[in-house]
Order: C-alpha cells, then structure tokens, then sequence
C-alpha cells in the first residue's frame, strides 16, 4: 500500500460543485484507475543537461548537439549511464509509484542501455502532475538509446498516471532492442483528473490530442539526434494506454507504422462502455458476496454484465480498489449532473440512495451524455496493422464487453485483415495479481513482449502472425516460465 496522492489546487470546470470525492488509498495499483504517486526524487547531479536547456552539454555527450522537442514549453536532457530502471530509479530519472503494482515483482530488469533522457512539458493550464516540483501537466519522457535500431515507440499511460507508468511494462523492453522511446501523461493525472477541461468529455479527449502531440514532437527529436527520421513508428499500452492505441491508428494512422493493444477501454457511444458493465456490478456484488438466498441470483446478474466466470476469485479485490472509485470519476467526466451538486458521487453507496452511482443507468441517461461519450468513442476504422490482447480473467474491463466487442467493430468496418486478436487465458487487468494468485493467472506481460514481436514480423515481411485465438495456458507451466515466455501460436 502507497499513501494517496498530495495534489495542488487545480481549476475546476465546475465551480461551485463541492467535493465528495472521498478517494481512498488503494491496495496495490488501478490499471483503468490511478496510483497514488511520490515526488521524483531531484535528478543525479552528475547527469548533464542539454545546452539550451538548463546548463551545457559535457561528459559522455561532449560534441554531440542535444535535441531540442518541438513545442516544449520546458525540457531537461540528461546523459545517462542507464536509461533503464536499473539505473533510473537510483538517479531519480523515473518515478516507481508511477509504476507500482502494474508488472510481477519478479519481471528481469534489463540493463547496459546508455542514452539521452529528455523530461518536459507542453504548454497546458492543468497543475496535477507534480513530478519534478514542476506541478505542471502535459510532461511526457523520451529515451534516445546510443545504440539505436531504428525505430521509435511512443505511448500514453494506463489509469491516470504520470509519464513514467511504462517505464518497467514496455520501456525498459523496447529500450533494450534499441528502440528510442516517448510517453506522456496524457495531460491530466490523479483521481480528480475530471476537472480539467471546459465540459464533458473534455479530460478524455485531451488524452488524445496528447499522444498526438508527442508522436510528432518525438519524431522530430529523434530525427535531430541520429540524423535521420526513424523508419518505424509503433504505439502500444495497455488499459486506458491500449485505448488511445486503438484511437491513435484509427484517426492518425499516417503517424505510426503499427500498434500493440494491450486490453485497452473500449469506449461506445451507444455501449458497451465502463458506465454500462460497472454499476451492475455494483448492484450486484455486495448480494453475492453476502451468501443466502440471493447470492445465485446476483451471481447471475455479475455473469450477465460481464465478469468472466472464473474470475469470482478477484471480485472481492475489484469491489475493494477498482469498481466503484472507475465507476465514479469517469462518470463524473461525461455526466456531472448525474450526481446533482455532488462531485464524482458517493462512495459505495447503497441502490437506492440519491444519486447512487450503483442504480446509474448509462442508456437512460440524456443524449447529451452520450454525446459526451461519442467525443472519446472508437469506431473499428484502423488504418495500421493493430494486434490486441486481452486477459480472459480481465475483472476490471471483462474480454466480453471490451475487446470482443472491438475486434467485431475492426472487422464490421472492413478492416480485419490489420487487425490479430488474442484472448490470453487466465490473464487479468494487473499483472501484480499473479503475485498473489500464481496458480490461477498468467502475467500478460510476456505475451505483450511477444505480440510486439510479432508486429514487428508482421511490418517487415517476415511472417505474418497467427489468426485470431485464445492463448492457452500450458497446464503444466511453472510461475517463472510464464514470466518469460507466451507463444502466441
């Protein structure tokens, strides 16, 4: 367990609405939600900052020109011995609350990565993040390894955490092949993250036009630094990372070459959506989880929502840290009038309780929420090669009412032949569970090491990938295998 969040005061889009937030500190980490963070501790005092910036170049860096990103209203560059975790975390490069509880603790770090590390931020008005003493939002990272492959990796975080909640999932990895990386915060972090913005919607979209922002600025910095454009352009995330992967090759596919999905949200106007499969389980849980005479019909009600049968083992932790804090707050971002004076509803309230966030009822509400909705929505229209994977276990975000439904949306609108699909047997929303439970889940971090190999098979003509399938789990495998390895065929 980590303390909650210290934030500064931010604008509210809403003023005059009182806070009733009640946020909790939450046990381990929240994929689709938030984790609670610490300052970055001050930069090594060895590093070198980049001419321009904050200082001169010199050590390792001497008569090399640093890059300079586009737009920035504020960047730092460093020379690093390390720009891995394994070096990191000591020279204060990185911050490990931003990535806690998202990968197995046992995940090998690699190492014997040296590069240029620039922090920064764009212009924006929203103070949440507070990495750096900045408390400046809109801050994104990017990695320039010395020995370079080519290509470039860009993504935007899970939950609503800052720009370093990749670092031990997909930076690290893709580092370590070569890759320069980018990752932003998608410009608004933290619990209240729905504040930011005029109206509805608004927190959501800007996460959008953020991974944007610096999918073009990265491109720039990378062609400064190696003198020439990278030759490949990937996303990749998971959760709401995977979300704006979906997004990103739908609306701007002339930035990227291809994508890793990994369970991203799926957002649909007219449904499925978190705001139609969260409250009845909110309804629902608390009967089941009690026994008695009601328990198979509330069973049956978390069945027909769509939490996986199987997964009755993780409800009680998802009704404990993920559903009814998600269900609140991204509900507060399309419909605050839900609610009526109160901001992001009351906590574990009971059915029938005003504004009760457990009796919300998402198709009932007016059009000018799901208007709100369709600002953020996908649509299936990819215009790069995208392979999704997804937990079959997933308790947060159930496979049935996520990404089943999207790869039906892809091949409904004529764009199944970019698009691989993997359901991951006994694969969950966080991998940190397997920790608690190794003999009933599988990390699905191997598996996205794996799919993104396959991408990058797919994109160079040397195979194409398996068709769609569910992944099975060797029946036979040991913890440390699965940490390793996942054949996707």
């Amino acid at each position: 367990m980590f303390p909650p969040r210290t934030a500064s005061a931010r604008h509210r889009r809403r003023p005059g609405r009182r806070a009733a937030l009640g946020i909790r500190s939450l046990v381990g980490a929240c994929s689709l939600v938030v984790a609670s963070a610490v300052a970055v501790p001050a930069p090594d005092a060895t590093a070198v900052p980049a001419a321009g910036a904050e200082g001169t170049p010199g050590g390792r860096c001497t008569g090399h020109a640093l890059p300079h990103v586009p737009g920035a209203a504020r960047q730092q560059a460093d020379c690093l011995d390390e720009l891995t975790t394994a070096g990191t975390v000591a020279s204060g490069h990185t911050d490990p609350a931003d990535f806690a509880g998202l990968t197995p603790e046992d995940l090998p770090t690699p190492s014997g990565v040296p590069g240029i590390q620039i922090d920064g931020y764009f212009p924006d008005t929203s103070t949440t993040n507070t990495n750096h003493g900045w408390n400046h939002d809109a801050q994104f990272v990017i990695r320039l390894p010395d020995r370079w492959n080519g290509g470039l990796v860009v993504s935007g975080t899970p939950a609503n955490r800052e720009q370093y909640a990749n670092d031990r999932a997909i930076s690290d990895w893709v580092l370590s092949r070569g890759y320069a990386f980018a990752a932003t915060d998608k410009g608004n972090t933290g619990p209240t993250f729905y504040r930011d913005g005029r109206g509805p919607g608004d927190a959501i979209a800007e996460w959008n036009t953020r991974v944007t922002q610096l999918t073009r600025a990265a491109g720039s910095v990378v062609t400064q630094r190696y003198h020439r454009p990278p030759v490949r352009t990937l996303a990749t995330g998971m959760s709401n990372g995977g979300y704006l992967v979906r997004w990103q090759l739908e609306n701007h596919p002339e930035l990227y070459d291809g994508g890793v999905d990994w369970e991203g949200t799926l957002w649909r106007s007219d449904g499925p959506n978190p705001l139609t499969f969260l409250p009845p389980a909110l309804r629902a849980y608390p009967a089941y989880a009690a026994g008695g005479a009601g328990a198979e019909d509330a069973w049956k009600a978390m069945r027909k929502a769509g939490y996986p049968a199987g997964s009755e083992f993780l409800w009680p932790y998802h009704h404990e840290v993920y559903w009814d804090l998600t269900q609140r707050i991204y509900r507060e971002e399309v419909d605050p009038d839900f609610d009526g004076a109160t901001e992001a509803g009351t906590p574990y309230c009971a059915p029938g309780t005003p504004g009760c966030d457990a009796d919300y009822d998402y198709a009932a509400r007016p059009p000018a929420v799901h208007r709100a909705v369709g600002r953020i929505a996908l649509t299936g229209r990819i215009g790069k090669p995208l392979i999704t994977l997804h937990g079959t276990l997933d308790a947060l975000l159930p496979i049935s009412k996520d990404s089943d439904v999207y790869a039906r949306m892809v091949h409904r609108a004529g764009r199944g032949a970019l698009l691989r699909y993997y359901r991951i047997e006994d694969g969950t929303h966080v991998d940190s569970l397997v920790d608690a439970y190794p003999d009933k889940l599988r990390p699905l971090v191997p598996c996205h090491r794996s799919a993104f190999e396959a991408l990058e098979h797919w994109l160079t003509g040397k195979a194409r990938p398996p068709a769609d399938h569910t992944v099975q789990r060797p029946a036979d495998a040991d913890p440390a295998t699965l940490l390793t390895s996942c054949p996707l065929d």
